[in-house]
């Protein structure tokens, strides 16, 4: 399983979301917009930038995965140094802690 290509790919489609994202501020002149309009506007806009932080903590985490791989430590827990099992990189290649690490970590 190519691991590099699948993060790679999951970084595209990630840095295209983030430079189509729709962030527009929201009006809050009330002569122009009603009230249950402004507060839709408003969960919109935090919902969109919810998504984002989401994006770039992923994008994030996709690099450091990146960078183990050139240095050779790629597939080995952070906490613990094991190897990890295939079935949990194949499930998310960018992950950085074994099961049981990341269940003792509450991640």
């Amino acid at each position: 399983m190519d691991y590099r290509c699948r993060l790679m790919k999951e970084k595209a489609a990630l840095v295209a979301g983030l430079v189509t994202g729709d962030e527009a501020p929201v009006q809050l002149d009330q002569t122009r917009v009603g009230r249950l309009s402004r507060m839709d506007a408003l969960q919109s806009q935090a919902l969109a930038q919810n998504v984002r932080r989401r994006r770039e903590e992923r994008l994030i985490a996709i690099a450091r995965a990146l960078q183990r791989m050139d240095e050779d430590e790629y597939g080995y827990c952070l906490s613990c140094g094991e190897d990890m099992d295939a079935k949990r990189l194949g499930f998310d290649p960018a992950v950085e802690r074994c099961v049981s690490c990341a269940e003792k970590e509450g991640m």
